[in-house]
């Protein structure tokens, strides 16, 4: 059956909109497995009914030899979110998932549909992943979207996942030791509406061998989680990781323990997937009281 883009009209007279649980706006590969083909699966996983609202459309991530693809226009980014509010599709809706933006208009799109979309529900919960890159390489996003995540999308944030890289970028503070992640965590506080501040890859001049830390930062606690590091690196893995604690925090776990559960996700499918000998990042299954 073909749809035509100019249809108009609403749902079936008798019918109901189809409720959506999480929003998970962030990138879209064709082969791989980052972004949304990451975190609608884990959504999936968890019992939550879930959508994606791609922000770039790649054949696979730049790390092959060769890539296609770019970044959905903004008129197509911004009708692909304010069509789920026209649809009606967000009266239930418990959580926004945001990660990488394709360019500084989407932000500010999306700082808008963010906006609008608190008046229609006041409690959901909208987690950022703001991703800009890592001390590895360096910055892998378009000019000006750390400007552009201080403007308009910090204020919109229950809660934001930086990587150590990250939160030095948006606050121009250092973030090597344990004190600094906390200076630069609650300063991110302070210049956002979050509540609170998780650090992946933080403190990396205070790992002992064989570890990595996260960082759990609100505006009168701060605690560290110790893990594993693996020898293992596939992409992706910090897109696991927002999406599984997105998840457990929709199941009314206490932050410090749906932390502790995502880390344990992304260590499982870091096992399998070397396990696997895989060149993409593989999830394993959980159940839900796991």
């Amino acid at each position: 059956m073909a749809i035509s883009p100019h249809a108009t009209g609403t749902a079936s007279r008798g019918t109901r909109p189809l409720p959506l649980d999480v929003v998970s706006v962030q990138s879209q590969v064709v082969y791989g497995r980052v972004g949304n083909n990451v975190a609608l699966p884990t959504l999936h996983s968890h019992g939550l009914n879930a959508t994606s609202v791609p922000t770039v459309l790649f054949s696979n991530t730049p790390h092959y030899p060769s890539v296609h693809g770019g970044a959905v226009a903004s008129d197509w980014f911004n009708g692909f979110l304010r069509d789920l509010i026209a649809r009606d599709a967000l009266s239930q809706l418990q959580a926004v998932l945001c990660g990488y933006l394709g360019s500084p208009a989407q932000a500010t799109l999306l700082a808008r549909w963010l906006a609008d979309v608190r008046l229609l529900r006041p409690q959901a919960v909208v987690v950022i992943d703001p991703v800009l890159g890592d001390h590895d390489c360096g910055n892998y996003v378009a000019p000006g979207m750390v400007d552009a995540y201080r403007q308009h999308l910090l204020q919109q944030a229950t809660g934001l996942t930086p990587n150590g890289y990250e939160l030095a970028c948006l606050t121009g503070l250092p973030t090597a030791s344990w004190s600094q992640v906390q200076t630069a965590a609650r300063q991110l506080l302070q210049t956002s509406a979050a509540q609170w501040v998780v650090v992946t890859s933080a403190a990396p001049e205070e790992w002992q061998p064989g570890e990595m830390w996260v960082a759990i930062v609100t505006p009168d606690y701060a605690e560290v989680i110790r893990h594993p590091r693996l020898d293992c690196y596939p992409k992706g893995t910090g897109d696991l990781f927002c999406a599984s604690l997105t998840a457990r925090l929709l199941h009314q776990l206490p932050l410090h323990e749906a932390v502790s559960r995502a880390c344990d996700i992304v260590l499982g499918a870091l096992q399998l997937t070397a396990s696997q000998q895989s060149a993409e990042l593989l999830l394993p299954t959980y159940p839900l009281s796991g």
